[in-house]
């Protein structure tokens, strides 16, 4: 190979599906597809069982809470939280106790639901690591952490973010 060849390869950009980035958005893409698919003759979506997921670790989560922990909007969270209202799913109160955060639970069968579908997601999960042995699944599990954590530490981020 030419040097110009050499110089031109080692500046051409990486490929994309090299880039970790990258692998992980398509990874959590048909992650999200896969359940998605396994929870939709439930009548749920990813976002509802997530929600159903937070209530039952943390009941009477507000609906900020809530979006945070669904990784959605406020404002799709009411909507999504209205749905599940209106199935029986949770229950909300119409009076705020203190502030204006109006407390979510979850029903008994809303409870029902979420137990077809954890079971259904943890076939998902299970699939998605099958092809790793425990000790690569630990080292996964950490490596994403340290990531999470870089990326939310405040020393990363720019003098322009909030």
């Amino acid at each position: 190979m030419s040097q110009e060849a050499q110089s031109q390869q080692s500046q051409s950009p990486q490929a994309l599906e090299a880039m970790i980035g990258y692998q992980l958005k398509h990874l959590q893409s048909v992650l999200r597809s896969r359940m998605d698919e396994t929870l939709r003759p439930l009548g749920l979506s990813t976002p509802q069982y997530a929600c159903l997921e937070l209530l039952r670790r943390a009941p009477g989560a507000s609906n900020s809470e809530l979006a945070r922990g669904a990784f959605v909007t406020r404002q799709t969270m009411n909507t999504l939280l209205k749905g599940l209202q209106d199935r029986g799913l949770v229950t909300r109160a119409t009076k705020a106790e203190t502030g204006r955060a109006l407390p979510t639970t979850l029903t008994a069968e809303g409870g029902k639901a979420l137990d077809q579908a954890v079971e259904r997601v943890e076939r998902i999960s299970a699939l998605m690591v099958s092809s790793l042995d425990e000790e690569l699944k630990g080292h996964l599990g950490e490596a994403l952490d340290l990531c999470i954590g870089a990326l939310e530490s405040e020393d990363t981020r720019s003098p322009h973010e909030g």
